[in-house]
């Protein structure tokens, strides 16, 4: 054979083998990894390819799916009261995504999660039929505070403390998912992201605000654990003209120097007498101020499964004294969503117990056999019962004689705790409204925390018991009337 044709057929031959040893690779090794890679456009439409799974409250399903009529994706997600649910559901879109239990079940929800395939799925790669996402939320309690926020800026939380289900999250402004899950839903997404998105924002799980005064709570139950108060009845010695430590600057307190001089703990949170509360904490010091702040869930990540990232926070930065005397009254770093403020009642409502909070109670498949439950959430005791007891205890006079009374259900036992958070330069910003609460009768219980942004109300007269007691109030109602 000629040399030169020799090496040209030597050449084609490793060229040939070459290509092999690249197909081989590309079909053993990297096939899965590119089917997976996000920018497969195949993915996407085998997403929508067929009907989605739903996502359920009591029983009925809040998402269906529905025929697009075009070539590449053949159904888009839809949604039944998509405002009142956005917090929970998120959205399914075929342009931006998933988010909220879309994003979290978007395999089981659209059929490609490995646990939903038969034997015969799997032996012609077929998409599985897809599964089903059965949440905690109660219909009743999420439209009692969505009706009530109405004309509000602000967003609620409610938690059964003895399970940790999530009864309910509302936010207000809110958004229709709806609007963008198709692929040309440009315009609605530009209108929705409009104002840095706050249409589309999470405020009660994701956005932490400085909780004012409702994390006294957090501060009293540290006082009581650390053996500084022993009885919320006796005088705590704390003069009412009172300089925060470390510093020149008085502290005044709404009902008065005088009102809140040498007075119990009980009359302190009855009163929001904030010399008590910043006195106490400058005592505590920073490390058991936080130690009790983080067993309640603040700094830590918290996944409902919605990730909260963390939800709140206490600072773990070194603290001058000052500092430490005004995180006892909720301000300074101090930041707090509705739903860690609502775990901080359900804590003390629950004896002291912490029950991890979470808004999926089972994920099955097509033929409701259940792939994931919540049955047995994580418990801890972070509290004492004794501790829990006098919090109830102090808390019952707030809403029986302070500013919790509009919060009062009829035949129930209820115990709250009013807010109102400063905020901007010189207060240049409308402080944000607070109220946490709890409620039982008939062996039925309810935490729930509400903020208010924002409202028509006048400066003057926004306050945690005039604005989100109110709303408080008409949750727990909701719940403990069913």
């Amino acid at each position: 054979m000629n040399k030169t044709i020799r090496r040209a057929s030597v050449f084609c031959l490793l060229l040939v083998l070459a290509l092999m040893v690249r197909v081989t690779w590309v079909q053993a090794y990297q096939g899965q990894a590119l089917a997976d890679d996000k920018n497969n456009r195949r993915n996407l439409i085998g997403q929508y390819e067929n009907p989605l799974g739903n996502i359920i409250v009591g029983g009925e399903s809040i998402t269906g799916s529905t025929k697009t009529g075009g070539k590449d994706f053949g159904y888009k997600r839809t949604y039944v009261d998509g405002p009142l649910y956005a917090p929970i559901t998120g959205h399914s879109s075929q342009a931006f995504g998933t988010t909220m239990l879309e994003g979290v079940y978007k395999n089981v929800l659209n059929g490609s999660d490995t646990r939903l395939k038969t034997v015969m799925d799997m032996l012609t790669n077929k998409r599985a039929d897809p599964g089903n996402v059965l949440t905690t939320i109660d219909k009743g309690v999420q439209k009692a505070a969505y009706d009530a926020l109405n004309g509000k800026q602000g967003a609620a939380v409610a938690i059964d403390p003895a399970t940790g289900q999530i009864l309910a999250v509302v936010n207000n402004p809110s958004y229709d998912p709806g609007r963008i899950t198709g692929a040309n839903d440009q315009a609605a997404w530009d209108e929705l992201s409009a104002d840095k998105g706050k249409a589309m924002e999470n405020v009660a799980l994701r956005k932490p605000q400085a909780p004012g005064s409702t994390f006294k709570l957090v501060t009293l139950a540290a006082a009581i654990e650390n053996g500084l108060v022993t009885s919320i009845d006796t005088p705590t010695g704390v003069q009412g003209a009172y300089t925060i430590p470390g510093t020149r600057t008085p502290l005044p307190s709404e009902a008065g120097n005088e009102a809140c001089n040498n007075v119990s703990a009980r009359t302190a949170l009855k009163l929001s007498c904030n010399n008590v509360f910043a006195e106490l904490a400058s005592k505590l010091g920073q490390d058991k101020m936080r130690a009790m702040a983080e067993k309640l869930g603040f700094n830590k990540q918290i996944d409902t499964p919605v990730r909260t990232n963390p939800s709140s926070k206490y600072p773990t930065n070194k603290m001058s004294v000052d500092q430490v005397a005004q995180t006892g009254i909720g301000q300074f770093d101090v930041q707090a969503t509705p739903l860690q403020m609502a775990m901080v009642t359900a804590a003390i409502e629950n004896g002291g117990k912490l029950v991890a909070p979470h808004m999926v109670s089972e994920v099955t498949d097509a033929d409701g056999n259940v792939l994931e439950d919540f049955k047995d959430p994580k418990t801890e005791q972070v509290m004492s019962p004794k501790t829990a007891s006098m919090l109830q205890d102090a808390m019952r006079t707030v809403a029986t004689e302070g500013g919790g009374k509009p919060a009062q259900v009829a035949g129930a036992e209820v115990g709250g705790k009013t807010g109102t958070a400063q905020r901007g330069v010189n207060n240049n910003i409308p402080p944000l409204a607070w109220f946490t609460s709890y409620a039982k009768a008939g062996g039925k219980q309810i935490a729930v925390a509400v903020m208010i942004e924002n409202s028509d109300t006048d400066r003057s007269e926004i306050g945690g018991g005039k604005l989100a007691a109110p709303i408080a109030q008409k949750m727990m109602a909701a719940w403990l009337k069913k």
